[in-house]
């Protein structure tokens, strides 16, 4: 049927789960904007995480927020450009419901009770099934709960992805056809810095580790660092370009993984066509729901496992606030507390929080006495800590030690006012 018709069969009420980045349907998104503009009393809920610019010209449109109420589980930018927008009006800023990714499934189905999907997928196969391709993660769940109403956007140039992401013809309420260019994410420019950091992480991962790396310059240096490794497994919830070209030079071949064996294993891609190109049919690559790649206990099940994620800002004691920047919500939790956890579970394994030592053109630490935003990692689980000036390994490490140790990796710029800090919060003596 038309967008029109299939949008049509979403009723007044409905909370409706959007597939996240590309697997956004954009025919079924422009559709449902201009039902809204034509029916200005309906409210439909929006549940969602990492919106694209496919959504925000649509069913993220601020002048039908009243209409499609936007419940982020992740800010983007689009999420930030409608919290400004909105911040010299009484209009609220975007909802946010926070949970760890491995979690989300579960709200989405249990706690929110979301009753509607729509999402894009790959053609049908030859047993009848449409592949959720780039974005299994929460969709898969939500398309399996029992009497929910299934959208799909079929698109030719989203790949076919093996693993676990099917869809039976047999449970979808509409289809849709649109053959559409899926958005891609441009490989972030490299600073030195972010070489450094990425060099001085590459020198913790040894041959035979399984990564997990999140999405950005940062871990594109990383995945630079590691073009001489060999026998590296990947076990991630984003399979980005560079944990790809990793694959295709031959550093992973998944030898040494304990689950998963043979195979790199994602709940969601999102990076240029070469990437999605890659993943198509490929039996190299397997994808798998979030409730199950980014459960800690299942990560932990492969040793040494190395896992590199971003803060934005991380305390003396270790907490890190990766969320929060400026007084507002800037993304969320996503993934990092589960694969914080995974990797430091695993044998072996090793929980890497990485950062620049500054902010704002060098004139903000992100090293600081107290966070000003909320903790996303604890102290207790932060493991290794790397900036441009060095590592600091927390585990085993008295609040003193932990704060001289975090003190050593601050820009120097401020490490003096750093140790002035930690003496009048009593971390540092004498």
């Amino acid at each position: 049927m038309t967008a029109d018709q299939a949008v049509a069969m979403i009723p007044d009420g409905a909370k409706v789960a959007m597939s996240l980045g590309a697997g956004a349907p954009p025919a079924l998104l422009d559709a449902l904007a201009a039902r809204a503009r034509a029916e200005p009393t309906i409210r439909i809920g929006i549940y969602y995480m990492l919106s694209t610019a496919v959504a925000g010209r649509s069913v993220l449109d601020a002048a039908l927020n009243d209409r499609l109420i936007p419940m982020s589980y992740f800010h983007s930018g689009v999420e930030r450009a409608l919290d400004k927008a909105r911040a010299a009006t009484d209009a609220p800023w975007v909802d946010l419901l926070p949970s760890h990714f491995s979690q989300v499934p579960r709200s989405l189905v249990e706690h929110v009770g979301v009753d509607t999907l729509i999402a894009t997928v790959a053609p049908m196969d030859s047993d009848g099934c449409f592949s959720l391709g780039t974005n299994t993660d929460y969709a898969l769940a939500v398309a399996r709960k029992p009497g929910a109403r299934i959208i799909l956007e079929v698109n030719r140039q989203m790949p076919h992805v093996r693993g676990d992401s099917l869809i039976p013809l047999s449970a979808v309420t509409a289809l849709v056809e649109n053959d559409a260019p899926l958005i891609e994410l441009p490989a972030a420019p490299r600073s030195e810095t972010d070489d450094r950091i990425g060099a001085l992480i590459a020198e913790l991962v040894d041959d035979g580790a399984c990564l997990q790396m999140g999405i950005g310059a940062l871990p594109d240096a990383v995945c630079a660092g590691l073009v001489h490794h060999r026998n590296l497994g990947i076990h991630t919830e984003m399979m980005t370009n560079g944990l790809a070209r990793l694959i295709m030079a031959g550093v992973v071949d998944n030898s040494r993984k304990q689950i998963h064996p043979g195979v790199s294993v994602f709940t969601f891609a999102m990076g240029d066509r070469a990437l999605y190109d890659f993943i198509t049919d490929n039996p190299a690559v397997e994808t798998y729901p979030v409730d199950h790649v980014n459960n800690p206990d299942i990560i932990a099940r492969n040793d040494n496992v190395v896992s590199v994620n971003a803060t934005t800002q991380i305390d003396l004691n270790g907490a890190c606030n990766s969320e929060f920047v400026g007084g507002r919500q800037f993304s969320a939790t996503g993934g990092q507390v589960d694969f914080v956890r995974g990797a430091y579970m695993s044998r072996g394994g090793k929980s890497i929080i990485a950062c620049h030592s500054t902010a704002a053109g060098g004139k903000v630490s992100r090293i600081v006495a107290s966070l000003t935003g909320p903790v996303t990692t604890l102290r207790n689980e932060t493991h290794i800590v790397v900036t441009e000036f060095g590592r600091a390994d927390l585990k085993g490490k008295t609040l003193a030690q932990r704060a001289e140790a975090l003190i050593a990796i601050a820009h120097p710029d401020f490490r003096e006012d750093l140790a002035r800090e930690a003496h009048a919060l009593r971390l540092l003596r004498g």
